[in-house]
């Protein structure tokens, strides 16, 4: 009888098949992104073209709609799953993803159900199967792997030191990349119907109460910035609890992928920002996320870890070029 033994090899066999898994749902992922963007810019525009209003053609878009927007951001998570079990282990990669999911989940739970922290909101059913019948699936998701790739770029730009200071700063840094995403995206979701707002009447409320929770910008009241970044910081907070800044920084951050995953999803959002008349959402949402993406890039893959911690940390100045 044959039996199966441990190798090395089988640990390298198991993560090199996890990391090309990875970038087929990224490389899938990134192609749903870019000809959404597209479409929303050009023919699914309002109104739509006679050549969309046939018989056929107008099941298929139906179709799309109902579907697409799940099946994109079904694919971004799986590749932000697959490429964490790949770089930090299965183990940990499912545990940082679990713990995401919940407390994300937790908070959009919360805010849907009382208001707090992002202000009085609710979703459609564009986004798929919603829990509770107030969340869809797909919501908690993208938290986890937009976080995934806004710790990836810290890992890039941020000191790596593991003390508690510096895991509450990357919390902060990555929970303000993850709100970078959110100024053009949340008009832009808005106005396809993907959520809805509801401000109150706010007028027995304090000044304020008033200045936070008001439209303020596009429909979106400034409360729901300040929960993204609330969220943002303690979800981050505790998956620096389980993979800490130096390891980030050693087996994440080297590698391009979480970069164009935090890049890609910025296409749809900002596309339809500016075809929809919505120019500083457009313009303001490219240039919060192009800020940090940039830095990454500009700073390149972080140095080996030997010398990492031979200086004690990892600065700026500490970065190589090289990259996967």
């Amino acid at each position: 009888m044959t039996t199966l033994s441990y190798t090395p090899e089988n640990d390298r066999d198991l993560t090199a098949t996890l990391l090309k898994i990875a970038l087929i749902c990224l490389v899938a992922h990134a192609v749903l992104s870019a000809f959404s963007a597209f479409a929303f810019a050009t023919f699914l525009s309002p109104p739509l073209p006679d050549w969309l209003r046939t018989p056929r053609n107008a099941k298929v878009y139906a179709l799309g709609y109902a579907w697409g927007g799940q099946t994109t951001v079904v694919l971004g998570a799986l590749a932000g799953i697959l490429h964490a079990m790949g770089k930090l282990g299965t183990r940990t990669g499912l545990t940082i993803f679990a713990v995401s999911f919940v407390v994300s989940l937790g908070s959009e739970l919360l805010g849907t159900y009382t208001g707090l922290p992002f202000g009085v909101y609710s979703y459609s059913g564009l986004l798929g199967y919603k829990i509770l019948d107030l969340v869809p699936f797909n919501i908690p998701t993208s938290w986890f792997f937009m976080l995934y790739a806004s710790l990836a770029i810290c890992g890039r730009i941020l000191q790596a030191k593991d003390d508690s200071t510096s895991r509450w700063y990357w919390a902060l840094i990555a929970g303000l990349v993850l709100t970078a995403w959110d100024v053009s995206m949340d008009p832009a979701m808005v106005k396809t119907v993907h959520w809805m707002w509801s401000i109150p009447d706010l007028s027995a409320a304090s000044a304020f109460q008033q200045f936070i929770g008001r439209e303020m910008f596009y429909g979106m009241p400034l409360t729901n910035w300040l929960g993204w970044l609330l969220t943002g910081i303690i979800v981050a907070r505790l998956m620096l609890a389980i993979v800490p800044p130096s390891k980030w920084a050693s087996a994440v951050a080297p590698s391009r992928f979480p970069l164009v995953l935090y890049g890609v999803n910025g296409l749809l959002p900002i596309a339809i920002c500016f075809r929809q008349d919505m120019f500083w959402a457009g313009l303001l949402g490219f240039i919060a996320m192009a800020i940090p993406l940039g830095l990454a890039i500009r700073a390149g893959s972080p140095v080996a870890a030997g010398t990492r911690a031979e200086r004690g940390g990892m600065g700026l100045r500490d970065v190589a070029v090289a990259g996967d």
